[in-house]
């Protein structure tokens, strides 16, 4: 699965308004796009394997899903990244849950409430290593959706002299000669595009979704 510059754009404060509905498939095509690797690569950080981590990301799709409709956004209380992470975590927990008992040869499960319970005591919950990996991988899924923005705002050209003076540190007069322009206008697109940058990343912070 890979991300493209669209699944970014509406995946903060409108996107979880859209979700709301079911039927809005677009915007769950979206959300999937904007979340899913940060799902899947904490559940690998937390031990689990390919197979295992792509079930938790269906898994917690779902969960979040059917709490959409009660979930109410308020920084001040909670963040969105706060809420998927705890529902990530507890699927996590359950998959660890599920490895135990097929290990132990049990085809049933207990009831929903009475796993849902194991899970929020499972050591891993609380694995600092877990919330440093959910961090990083949130300013990552920060920068993506803050550089597709940006990239809407300013000529292709333009980008393409940050990406290779910024991005790929080629020199200056390297990036100015093949794209055919000037030293001056290369610093001066990443001054600009720097900018942008910034001011997009601090919106998106502040926004806490």
């Amino acid at each position: 699965m890979e991300h493209d510059e669209k699944s970014f754009l509406p995946t903060r404060e409108s996107l979880l308004v859209r979700l709301k509905s079911w039927d809005d498939q677009e915007g769950w095509r979206d959300f999937f796009s904007a979340y899913w690797r940060l799902i899947y690569t904490a559940a690998l950080k937390a031990g689990l394997n390919d197979s295992e981590a792509q079930d938790v990301v269906q898994d917690t799709v779902l969960a979040v899903a059917r709490r959409m409709k009660g979930f109410r956004y308020d920084p001040a209380v909670d963040s969105f990244k706060g809420w998927l992470l705890y529902h990530t975590r507890m699927r996590i927990a359950l998959e660890y849950r599920r490895r135990e008992r097929e290990r132990a040869g049990l085809e049933r499960l207990p009831p929903n409430a009475e796993w849902l319970a194991e899970a929020e005591r499972a050591p891993e919950l609380k694995s600092v290593e877990l919330d440093e990996h959910w961090n990083r991988e949130w300013e990552q899924n920060l920068w993506e959706a803050a550089t597709a923005r940006v990239k809407k705002e300013i000529s292709p050209k333009q980008f393409q002299m940050f990406s290779l003076y910024v991005l790929k540190e080629c020199p200056a007069a390297d990036v100015a000669k093949s794209l055919g322009v000037t030293a001056a206008q290369v610093y001066l697109a990443k001054h600009r595009i720097t900018a942008l940058l910034k001011k997009e990343l601090n919106r998106l912070r502040t926004e806490g979704i």
